[in-house]
């Protein structure tokens, strides 16, 4: 509730909580409620929601909550079927984190299925004879390719906290590939965007692509038999089949065809590990999201504790002196970020200095509340490795209160563009993740740090940034968001429209986004902030940028401890927040 609109009409059935919560508040807001001088209004449920960024597949996953499944069955379902309904980021041959709350252990659990580089990669695996980077090689390449974590990781989850066997959570997914899908305006869109690079393997040409290779219109339907066959072998084997099975040997057999780097070995010794989340608090929640080797948690934990020193409620939401305070913030963040994040089963990551309340209130200190620090003048000096904003996030609460938050990725678009002939699914192009040559410039102008250099069976860093936020113990938000670099910003800046604005999860989804990275020295933002506003930050010394793209897409479910409330972010069409026991609203 925002709160000069405190005497507006609110649902009955929450009025008591309301009460009850506002008590011995400070600055933070309560959990979001649905107030009807909103412009954007939540799904509102009762026995469990579904949030992803496709319809289709938010159903399979809301479909299993209906039918008794808990929380980690309905993700994993809703997992494969993305791999089938969205192949852009949906997947097999990629990887991800899944935050998973058990209610009944009152437990937060981490499961890291990032892709891992193959034994035969090394630090200059794709420097050339020039000695400089070759982009082609490191994106588009079978070389390209990290060991896939997606089945493995998924399979873990339903096996320890999962009720159901792992064939009848998969058998939408099956279904849906051998049946086939009507093609979405979204989809369609995003094949004819990656029809040239999809051209260039006859295998992904065959699976995505109409017979003349013209990327298929809406309405096309579009069958996946070889997927289909892949996914039945899964789930009636289990995992073992993806990694030493029939499966493998058919990415093995893709690889020494085309001079990769994944070998039978590599694909045997894959294992998802489970790690204990990074925890923080703000304003008197608790905050739990993705340790190392995504840098999302640590990141994110450390911008909050940094905005807790000022009261953003007060300064108004998207003024320009919050804003102001939320790029310096930004700007500290990402600095560090480059310098000291990367696998922590190889380097030693400062999760609890880079945490603390004492750091945040040093970067704090350095902030001048009226001017624009350079980025130059923000230490440490190394800068970002590129990432691919095409990823996926979906957001799973069922009706006993366990919740899941899960980001997976092929990292590009479509991955590597790379489909493994006969299995029917795409390669990642992961290891473009790593900083493939340590103090110098990529393509793009970026340079990385030696943390995230190459090594083999070493995992990359990333972004990504399934996080849910607890009040008093108890889950009352779960999120993330796609985007590559921009997860953590788009991620931040969801929990602070919540927490200091009030905002329902549908209105703080809507509203417009910031990002600074610390390189390049530039604001991106999206449209919608007053010129005003714009006009301020400009006299600070910001450079402003509107971003080309649109700064992350979140998918969030909020809990007032009663109803459930899901959002799929507006700037995304296909998606679909889906509601066991609806509540119309």
């Amino acid at each position: 509730m925002k709160p000069e609109h405190g005497h507006r009409l609110r649902l009955l059935a929450l009025s008591c909580w309301l009460v009850l919560g506002l008590a011995g508040r400070a600055l933070a807001a309560p959990p979001p409620i649905i107030d009807y001088a909103d412009r954007f209004h939540p799904v509102v449920g009762a026995a469990g929601m579904v949030v992803s960024q496709e319809a289709v597949a938010s159903r399979v996953g809301a479909d299993i909550l209906a039918r008794g499944g808990n929380a980690v069955d309905a993700a994993v379902a809703t997992g494969f079927a993305l791999a089938v309904t969205l192949p852009q980021a949906g997947n097999l041959g990629g990887g991800g984190f899944m935050l998973v709350h058990l209610k009944e252990r009152n437990q937060t659990i981490a499961i890291d299925y990032r892709e891992v580089a193959p034994r035969a990669a090394h630090r200059d695996l794709f420097v050339g004879a020039n000695g400089a980077v070759d982009p082609e090689l490191a994106r588009f390449s079978h070389r390209s390719a990290g060991v896939p974590g997606t089945v493995a990781g998924l399979a873990l989850a339903q096996k320890k906290y999962g009720t159901l066997p792992l064939a009848e959570v998969m058998a939408p997914a099956i279904a849906l590939a051998e049946k086939g899908i009507r093609v979405t305006r979204p989809l369609a869109f995003s094949l004819g965007e990656a029809a040239s690079r999809l051209r260039k393997s006859s295998a992904a040409a065959g699976y995505y692509l109409l017979p003349g290779g013209e990327s298929p219109p809406p309405g096309h339907r579009l069958q996946q038999p070889d997927l289909a066959r892949t996914l039945r072998q899964i789930a009636t084997q289990g995992p073992q089949a993806f990694y030493t099975g029939a499966v493998a040997a058919q990415i093995v057999a893709e690889m020494n065809a085309h001079d990769g780097l994944i070998t039978a070995q590599d694909l045997a010794e894959y294992q998802p590990v489970e790690r204990a989340p990074v925890t923080g608090t703000y304003r008197g929640y608790q905050v739990v999201a993705m340790p190392p080797p995504s840098s999302g948690g640590v990141h994110l934990i450390q911008m909050l504790n940094v905005l807790e020193g000022w009261n953003l409620a007060a300064l108004g939401h998207n003024s320009a002196a919050y804003l102001h305070r939320l790029i310096e913030t930004m700007r500290r963040a990402y600095a560090d970020r480059g310098e000291y994040l990367g696998d922590p089963d190889f380097v030693a990551v400062p999760v609890t200095e880079l945490t603390s309340k004492d750091h945040a209130a040093r970067l704090r200190d350095g902030i001048d509340p009226t001017h624009a620090t350079p980025s130059r003048a923000v230490v440490p000096t190394l800068k970002l490795p590129a990432e691919s904003p095409q990823t996926t996030h979906f957001s799973v609460w069922d009706a006993k209160g366990n919740v899941v938050s899960n980001t997976y990725t092929l990292n590009f678009s479509y991955g590597s563009g790379i489909a493994v002939a006969g299995a029917g699914f795409l390669l990642n192009n992961e290891m473009d993740d790593f900083s493939a040559q340590p103090g110098v410039p990529n393509a793009y102008g970026l340079v990385g740090g030696s943390a995230n250099a190459i090594e083999a069976r070493k995992r990359p860093l990333s972004s990504m940034t399934p996080t849910i936020l607890f009040k008093d113990g108890k889950p009352i938000l779960a999120t993330g968001s796609p985007g590559g670099p921009v997860i953590i910003t788009a991620v931040l800046q969801i929990v602070l429209n919540v927490v200091d604005f009030g905002m329902n999860v549908a209105d703080a989804a809507a509203q417009p986004r910031i990002h600074h990275q610390w390189q390049p020295d530039q604001v991106f933002y999206e449209t919608g902030l007053s010129p005003d506003t714009l006009t301020l930050l400009s006299g600070m010394g910001h450079t402003l940028v509107r971003s080309p793209r649109v700064l992350g897409r979140t998918q969030t479910i909020g809990s007032d401890g009663t109803l459930l409330y899901g959002a799929n972010d507006t700037r995304w069409p296909g998606g679909e927040a889906v509601a066991v026991e609806v509540i119309a609203h």
